[in-house]
């Protein structure tokens, strides 16, 4: 896996295969390209961070923080060795469940990525579902920001009245979902 654009574009980043599905280079790319400019300058958080690649293509294409979240030890050592490789800044690494860190954080972000795991079975958990339903995503978000979120391509879009789908996309098994807060798109 490497980075694609920006300042530490086509360096390898190391993975923690046996806690993360990392965001396949492709998806990556069609990602950014529909955010284009809007991740200049921006404030974000990347949760269910994994290897961290969503947040550090942001950093390395011009975002001026991101918050990486995960609450594997591994992953999270991870992301500090893939900033480090790739001398990237403004990288902020918290090991955490993501709804815990959301109920302590005070910030507010441009951008806000989630790819969690996959829901596989019908009991397993629909981790978007659940972030809308726990009230703690929107209050995290600047008023014109963006929540993207990866989800399998199989998976009903989450629908909430507090968001509003602004674009849904699919790339192989993968669908990437674009919000915005509902009073935005009125």
């Amino acid at each position: 896996m490497r980075i694609i654009a920006g300042s530490a574009g086509r360096m390898a980043i190391k993975v923690p295969h046996d806690v993360a599905r990392p965001t396949t280079d492709f998806v990556r790319q069609a990602m950014f390209s529909i955010l284009g400019e809007r991740i200049i300058d921006a404030r974000m958080a990347d949760l269910f961070a994994g290897s961290g690649a969503l947040g550090l293509e942001a950093l390395s294409r011009g975002a001026c923080s991101c918050v990486f979240v995960d609450e594997s030890h591994q992953a999270t050592k991870v992301i500090r060795q893939n900033l480090e490789t790739t001398r990237l800044s403004g990288g902020r690494v918290i090991q955490s469940e993501v709804l815990s860190f959301l109920k302590k954080d005070q910030q507010r972000y441009d951008l806000i990525f989630a790819d969690p795991p996959y829901a596989k079975h019908p009991l397993d958990t629909e981790h978007i579902g659940k972030l809308f339903s726990s009230g703690l995503l929107l209050p995290r978000l600047e008023k014109d920001g963006l929540f993207y979120a990866e989800v399998a391509k199989a998976t009903a879009t989450p629908e909430h009245p507090d968001w509003k789908l602004m674009d849904r996309r699919h790339y192989g098994s993968s669908a990437i979902l674009l919000f915005q807060a509902a009073e935005l798109a009125e």
